[in-house]
């Protein structure tokens, strides 16, 4: 296995996880709207926790089926109670309490500082990245793991990311025998497939299935 062909490895994983967390979630980062880069962060809060990720999912799906998630001003304008509630009932009950509070004072930071647009506080970073990452974690429950996942994610909408991965991801590719260097990594894919292949990194991570990956690429690479 270690022989095979890189291209053929990334194939592998893409055909296997190749779908970013926005995209199973329904959101248009793409898009780049007010209402999608407000979502992004809601998860990317939710997911920074030490829960499983199918948690976060959920509770993101839970708070945005009540119509929570659409703005800053939206989700402010819950009660704790209502958003605890909500977490709770959706399995993100150890952590539900102090979410609720959590995400209270992340949106009433975002009203303040950014009318509730995140895209503002990329205007702030001057397009920066490690400006961006820096003033992300002003945001209360965002921290570093938290502005990774955002970021990883807003690559799809924010040129200037590109290619963007995080440490995770990067121990990932090199569990599969890929590059560890984000820019030869990234090298292997289209552009507008980067974010996917990010995604899938993190995604072999959490099913802890690299050598199940590495071993379908090495039989379809001959």
């Amino acid at each position: 296995m270690a022989g095979t062909d890189p291209e053929v490895v990334v194939g592998e994983l893409l055909a296997r996880h190749g779908r970013t967390f926005a995209d199973e979630l329904g959101v248009d980062v793409p898009a780049d709207t007010a209402e999608a880069m407000f979502e992004l962060l809601v998860f990317a809060l939710l997911a920074s926790a030490r829960i499983r990720t199918s948690i976060a999912v959920a509770a993101f799906r839970a708070l945005r089926d009540q119509g929570w998630t659409t703005t800053a001003a939206a989700m402010s304008e819950t009660s704790w109670a209502d958003r605890t509630r909500v977490l709770n009932q959706s399995g993100y009950a150890r952590y539900d309490e102090s979410t609720s509070r959590i995400l209270a004072d992340a949106c009433g930071y975002l009203l303040d500082t950014y009318d509730g647009d995140i895209r503002r506080l990329r205007d702030e970073a001057d397009h920066t990245p490690e400006r961006e990452r820096l003033l992300l974690q002003k945001i209360k429950g965002i921290g570093p793991v938290g502005a990774d996942i955002f970021l990883r994610e807003a690559q799809a909408a924010w040129d200037e990311l590109v290619p963007y991965a995080d440490q995770r991801a990067l121990q990932s590719a090199g569990d599969l025998g890929l590059p560890r260097d984000v820019r030869t990594l990234s090298a292997l894919v289209e552009r507008e497939d980067i974010p996917r292949l990010v995604a899938a990194l993190v995604r072999t991570r959490l099913e802890h299935d690299a050598e199940e990956v590495r071993r379908q690429a090495a039989s379809h690479g001959g």
